[in-house]
Formats: C-alpha cells, sequence, structure tokens
C-alpha cells in the first residue's frame, strides 16, 4: 500500500479534528479555513518526463524490465518530495515543479549500481526512495536538472538471521511493520519504532541515523548497525567484519547518515534482540520541566533505564500531546505540570525489578506516580502525531516540528533559545503559536528536544514559516545544539550542518563525495554544500 500522496500514512486513518478544537485554534490562534479546496490528485497536470528515450531504455535493461520504469504521472507524483508541512502544503497546492522524471525500480544490488552508472554517464541525478517520510527536504535536489526517484521497495527481504551472533542482514526497502513481523516469526525484535515507524523503510532508517521512541532500551538505529552494502557509480562498498574493530576509521560511519549523497545503501545487518515477553508503560508527573528533566538525567546516568523514557514540557502536557488520542475529549484538562511516560519491555522479573528501582529514583526527584493509563494512552496513540498534523492542515492551522539535541548542561539554554525564537519570529509576524516540546531520547551525557509548532498559517504558509524555522536553527546552532538529532539534514539544515562541522569538516565530505561520485547524480545538494 502507498501512503498518502497528499498527506501522512493510510487515508482511512485520518480523522477530522472536532469541533472543540477548532475552536481554540480560531479563539487562541486566530485560525481561519483556507479558502478553496486542496488539489485533487487527477487534477495536478505533471510536465512530460525529460528523461531522454534512450536513457529509458538503458535503465529498463538494468532492471530487467520496461514496467520497472514508471513515468506516469501518478507514480511521479507519490514521489515528489517528502513529507514535512511545506512539503505537504506544496503538493496539496498542486506544485510540482521538482516531480522526478521518472521512478526506477531495480530489484537486486548488481541493479541498482547499474543504475546508478547509467545514471552518472548520462548526467541524471538519483534520489534514493525508501517510506518516503523525509521532513528535511531528503527528497528534493536542488536545481532543475533532470532526476529519478530509486524506489528500493523490491528489496525488501530479510536476508539471513544469526541467532548465535544475534544479527540479522535486511534489504533496504523494508518496512519497519514488516520487518518486525519477520523477526518476530523467529523470537526476536529490532526495537526500532519511531513515529514514522508505520511507512519508514530500514534503508532509511540507516541512511537518516533514525532513533525510535524506545532508544533508551534498545538504542539509535545507527548503534544496532553491524554491516553494510553500498552501491556506489564507482562500485560496491562491503562494510563491516566484526562488531568492532581498530582497522583504521570505521568506514560504516560514513553511511549511516548519509542520506542517499555518498551511495545506496543495499542491505544491513543489525543487532536483534529476543522479542520482550513484557510490556508496561506508565505515566508520571513533574512540577516542571526542569524537574522532569533532572529526573530522566538521573535514570539515564545512574540507571536503572527504562526502555521507554520521555516527558511532555507543561504545555504539551496540558495541550495533551503527550497521549494525543485525548486530544479535544470530554475528559478535565490534567492539573498543571508536566508528563513523563517510562516504559519497559524484557521478562516479567527483570521489568518488575527496574521498575521497582526507577520508581525510587522517580519519587526522589519529586515524580508523582500516576498509574498505567497515560502510559498505555501514549503506547496505543504513538503513531498518531502526524495524522493529527494533517487534520490541522485541513482547518487551516500551521503544525510542524523540529528537534535536536544537547549536553545536559545546555539543554535549559537550547529549550528556553528556541521556544523564544519560534514565538517571537512567528508573533512579529501577525501568528503567535503554541510552542510545544518533549525530551524522547536520552542519553548519559545529554537528551533531545522535539518541538511541535502550532499556529496560523498566514496569506503564504510556506513562506510565513520559512523565517521561522530559520531562527530556530540559528538558535539551535548558538545555543550549541546539533541542527538534527535524527530527522537528517537534508537540504532544510544543510547550512546550519555546514557550521555545526566547520570548513575542514565540509571539504572532507566534498572530497569523499567526488571519489565516490564524480558526476554528482547522487541526491545533488543534500547533506553536503556543493563546491
Amino acid at each position: 500500500m502507498d501512503m498518502l500522496w497528499s498527506g501522512w500514512g493510510d487515508p482511512a486513518k485520518a480523522a477530522p479534528l472536532p469541533d472543540t478544537v477548532i475552536g481554540l485554534l480560531r479563539d487562541l490562534l486566530g485560525v481561519t479555513p483556507r479558502a478553496g479546496a486542496p488539489a485533487s490528485l487527477d487534477s495536478i497536470e505533471v510536465p512530460a518526463s525529460e528523461l531522454p528515450g534512450a536513457v529509458r531504455e538503458a535503465l529498463a535493461a538494468c532492471v530487467g524490465d520496461a514496467a520497472h520504469v514508471r513515468t506516469d504521472a501518478e507514480s511521479r507524483i507519490r514521489h515528489t518530495r517528502g513529507k514535512s508541512t511545506p512539503d505537504l502544503l506544496r503538493i496539496r497546492a498542486g506544485e510540482v515543479d521538482d516531480v522526478p522524471a521518472a521512478v526506477v525500480l531495480p530489484g537486486s544490488h548488481d541493479e541498482v549500481v547499474a543504475v546508478l552508472r547509467v545514471c552518472a554517464e548520462h548526467g541524471v541525478a538519483v534520489v534514493p526512495f525508501g517510506g518516503g517520510t523525509s521532513v528535511v527536504g531528503g527528497l528534493a535536489p536542488e536545481g532543475k536538472r533532470c532526476f529519478i526517484a530509486l524506489d528500493l521497495r523490491r528489496l525488501d527481504a530479510l536476508l539471513a538471521l544469526d541467532e548465535v551472533s544475534r544479527t540479522a542482514t535486511l534489504q533496504p526497502g523494508l518496512r519497519a511493520p514488516e520487518c518486525e513481523r519477520l523477526l518476530d516469526e523467529q523470537g526476536f525484535t529490532l526495537g526500532h519504532f519511531p513515529q514514522s515507524y508505520e511507512w519508514a523503510s530500514v534503508g532509511g532508517f540507516a541512511a537518516a541515523r533514525s532513533s525510535g521512541q524506545a532508544s533508551a532500551g534498545y538504542g539509535r538505529f545507527d548503534e544496532m548497525v553491524l554491516g553494510l552494502t553500498v552501491a556506489t557509480p564507482e562500485g560496491t562498498l562491503e562494510l563491516g567484519r566484526a562488531p568492532r574493530s581498530a582497522a583504521g576509521p570505521d568506514l560504516r560511519q560514513l553511511i549511516l547518515g548519509s542520506e542517499g549523497a555518498l551511495g545506496v545503501i543495499t542491505s544491513v545487518t543489525v543487532r536483534i534482540r529476543p522479542r520482550p515477553a513484557a510490556k508496561v508503560y506508565e505515566g508520571w508527573r513533574f512540577p516542571s520541566f526542569e524537574a522532569g528533566a533532572a529526573a530522566l538525567r538521573r535514570l539515564a546516568q545512574d540507571g536503572p533505564r527504562p526502555t521507554v523514557l520521555r516527558l511532555s514540557d507543561e504545555t504539551e502536557t496540558f495541550i495533551g500531546l503527550a497521549q494525543p488520542d485525548r486530544i479535544g475529549s470530554s475528559q478535565a484538562q490534567p492539573p498543571a505540570g508536566c508528563m513523563a511516560i517510562a516504559g519497559y519491555e524484557g521478562t516479567e522479573e527483570d521489568n518488575a525489578d527496574r521498575r521497582a528501582h526507577a520508581r525510587e529514583v522517580l519519587l526522589a526527584c519529586g515524580g508523582e506516580y500516576v498509574g498505567e493509563e497515560p502510559g498505555d494512552r501514549w503506547a496505543h496513540g504513538r503513531y498518531n502525531a502526524p495524522y493529527l498534523r494533517d487534520a490541522l492542515l485541513d482547518a487551516g492551522a500551521f503544525a510542524e516540528t523540529l528537534e535536536t539535541a544537547g549536553f545536559w548542561s545546555a539543554l535549559p539554554g537550547l529549550y528556553d533559545s528556541v521556544r523564544q525564537a519560534l514565538t517571537t519570529t512567528l508573533t512579529e509576524a501577525g501568528t503567535p503559536p503554541l510552542v510545544m516540546c518533549h525530551i524522547s531520547h536520552v542519553y548519559e551525557n545529554g537528551a533531545s528536544l522535539y518541538f511541535t509548532v502550532v499556529s496560523a498559517q498566514g496569506e503564504d504558509a510556506v513562506a510565513h514559516w520559512a523565517p521561522a524555522k530559520r531562527a530556530a536553527n540559528d538558535a539551535i546552532v548558538a545555543s550549541g545544539g546539533t541542527i538534527s538529532h535524527h530527522h537528517g539534514v537534508g537540504t532544510d539544515h544543510r547550512d546550519w550542518y555546514a557550521e555545526e562541522i566547520g570548513p575542514v569538516g565540509v571539504r572532507i565530505l566534498q572530497a569523499l563525495k567526488a571519489e565516490l561520485d564524480p558526476a554528482g547524480v547522487l541526491n545533488p545538494g543534500v547533506l553536503i554544500p556543493v563546491r
């Protein structure tokens, strides 16, 4: 099943906002319905494919069947850009100025290599396409050059499972739910459950350094990766002979997070864990975000560490975004404070032990136990927020997210700076926002901050958002945060990423790009600044 072309996920799961929420948006933020209906799929006029006939024939020969080189309007529209709010607003307006010339579906590593060589020979750019869930401009190469979307859905197998070493080798087009199903059949789990879980692909997880909602227990995806096979226009990279190595710099780390700019991942070997026998999630309330963050830091540094550990600030808690399925319900508003969710996955004995010791820490830090219901509600609605965003857009509101991470000592200043940048910029533009935040990934030395922004759209919503996004990015860099914790760089964050790594770092990446992709066809403009 394909994702909704003009929104998120499964169209059958879309639900309009309750009238109470629409009223609050109008009264608090000045949100009014947009004039006119969004474009329909069949009403969008797509320019004729720029792909020369000879190149199309050569690509069809690479993938063994002309049917695997698609130039029809619907296929090309469905592979236009990603799923950021500006992406969705533009596609809803029928804007397809950066539509791919074709969608190519290879069925093997060798076919990917062949496609890359043909594209390099003819100067056709290549954008690897997994689940299509990028929210940072990772699927929209810069410039007006002819490009193809390299859809990896046919590479969707579990290639090998080593029960002794507890590893699995996966193809990149395998979507997360099917990956879990295949592993579950043999008693294992990957343990990677980002908000994009229902639609994202294994290759995308690796290419963007994804981090799942259970990262406190299972780790980030890049920590799970043990081996990679990568296709480049210059040939194949086979990386990872052992869990760790002192044989020079770890080249796996060059590919993880490279977003298709250095090569196309065609297989990933990951560590796996036994399927947990039991899962339990619970809620805790703290009097302030500062107090809750201190409690999370205690658990992250000194243990015991839950499998899931997250904290919503006062605004997010009040709105109910910590439990998306309660927004707009008739329940009384929660008392003041911040909601934390702690989850435990493992054996019954291990869960009980960690839970008991974590309870002592949370109580000592001023936490109030509020039972399993908030945790269960969070788990039930953990993948619903993108659908809520679609409903907000339908109602005329603007809703977008951004994220960062920093060391614990820098986190309070980072939090304040980003909130102030967003609030000031949007208020001065005449659309005062609601800015919410949560911590969803913790480490011994720091944590992530994930912001959600809701406001009126303004006359031109995409242009209206751009200054606020720039201000938030500037605040992140100035406050010592990283420009992305798990969304990636794409084109949206590229200039700030360059500032983060400095001119020497930029030249290193440019040199790698020149060696692996001398024709510059791999996702041009994404991640790596053009020389």
